[in-house]
């Protein structure tokens, strides 16, 4: 991965400023959707969603406060960390994960959002043990729905979930954290996230302190934070528009 002029010296003043400002008006609408949800905003985590923007944003991000950030293609994320390995941070990996990408992933990721079949399930604890760590895993969960023609966007179907959640909590190397699931295309949101109550509820009952709901992007946070998502997937809001990935 190629650096752009401003992976390196010092950040532009202008980004600077930008994500100052964007961050505020994020941190403001999490605020304002947790008072309206009747929630305390320090019950959410922000991940910033950091996908084909350079190492320098995570570094600003951080300054400002920033801890968490999330990445979805192992070849932007691996080159990225490594950039940003002195900095205490929280890595998410949040996209769809191939099997012959989960040693490179288990590396630098502290939490995988996308576990969505059993074979990845493996993959990833024979992963963690030969590198000696330990992830967090959440199941990805289906909110679509077939028969009603409203399509998927990944995620396991919600009637596997008990079954990837006991596989995930019985292998070494790993612990079962939670759910994720991101609304179907064409679905109001708060109806999509209806489903995330049960689906959640599922994983609990494997393990109670599977507490973690990711749900929320830049368009439906509040919905989300609404339907007692713990944390916020937020890229374009935080960021601004996505540039083509450099490779």
């Amino acid at each position: 991965m190629s650096q752009r002029p401003e992976d390196s010296g010092r950040a532009d003043p202008a980004r600077r400023a930008e994500l100052a400002a964007r961050l505020r008006r994020v941190q403001a609408r999490i605020g304002a959707a947790c008072a309206a949800a009747g929630r305390e905003a320090a019950g959410i985590t922000l991940v910033a969603i950091t996908k084909t923007r350079p190492a320098s944003d995570v570094r600003l991000l951080y300054e400002f406060g920033q801890r968490d950030f999330g990445e979805n293609r192992d070849q932007e994320a691996a080159p990225k960390a490594a950039q940003c390995a002195g900095l205490p941070i929280t890595w998410h990996f949040v996209g769809r994960l191939q099997t012959n990408k989960a040693a490179s992933v288990a590396r630098y990721a502290d939490v995988i959002h996308s576990v969505d079949r059993l074979r990845l399930v493996r993959a990833l604890g024979n992963a963690a043990c030969r590198q000696d760590r330990v992830l967090t895993c959440l199941i990805q969960v289906d909110l679509g729905n077939r028969e009603a023609g409203v399509s998927a966007r990944g995620g396991a179907p919600r009637d596997q979930v008990p079954a990837l959640a006991r596989a995930v909590a019985a292998e070494e190397g790993l612990v079962l954290g939670g759910i994720m699931a991101v609304a179907p295309l064409g679905v109001p949101a708060a109806a999509a996230f209806a489903g995330l109550a049960p689906a959640a509820a599922a994983v609990r009952a494997v393990r109670p302190g599977a507490v973690i709901v990711s749900a929320g992007m830049t368009g439906d946070l509040e919905e989300a934070v609404a339907a007692g998502a713990t944390h916020l997937r937020i890229g374009t809001a935080l960021l601004g528009d996505r540039r083509p990935p450099v490779m």
